[in-house]
């Protein structure tokens, strides 16, 4: 895995609180065309791997919500696999480390939940994203035809969490 540079100073990743929702949905709804809805959000809450990147404040109050990850783990036989299943940064705060630091850091809490190997989709024609997770140690598993409604295709990509020095 390379390490990417620390997000900009000032920038703190924490996990998500009930009083983020609004701004991690304003976030979701600037950023895809086909948003979750509201109610997704609100049942990962309190889930580890749940993180919201926070600037200019400790506190939610005193800041600004910046972007957001959700992951959790799935059943795979008897080894749980991760689910990196949304992550976003506002477009004016793109470009600073921050979701490069959200990935590694819902990685991290799903190795601590004992997964060795995470997977993710991602649209096929998002090469912003695609360099990301490469970064991250993801690779192509496979295509899913027409996965998004619009008919675009996903590639599904997994990673390896073990034998890793650090998130």
């Amino acid at each position: 895995m390379t390490t990417a540079a620390p997000p900009a100073a000032g920038t703190a990743i924490r996990r998500a609180a009930r009083a983020d929702l609004l701004d991690v949905f304003d976030i979701e709804k600037e950023v895809f065309d086909q948003p979750w809805p509201y109610s997704a959000f609100e049942r990962q809450v309190g889930t580890p791997a749940f993180l919201v990147s926070e600037t200019g404040g400790p506190v939610a109050a005193d800041g600004e919500i910046t972007g957001f990850v959700v992951a959790d783990t799935i059943p795979n036989h008897r080894q749980p696999l991760g689910h990196v299943k949304d992550i976003a940064v506002r477009p004016a705060a793109r470009g600073q480390g921050i979701g490069a630091a959200l990935l590694r850091r819902s990685l991290a809490a799903l190795a601590g939940q004992g997964v060795r190997s995470a997977k993710l989709e991602v649209r096929q024609s998002n090469d912003a994203a695609m360099r990301l997770y490469e970064r991250h140690g993801f690779e192509y598993l496979r295509t899913l035809p027409q996965y998004y409604s619009d008919g675009e295709d996903a590639y599904v990509l997994v990673a390896n969490l073990e034998d890793r020095d650090s998130f």
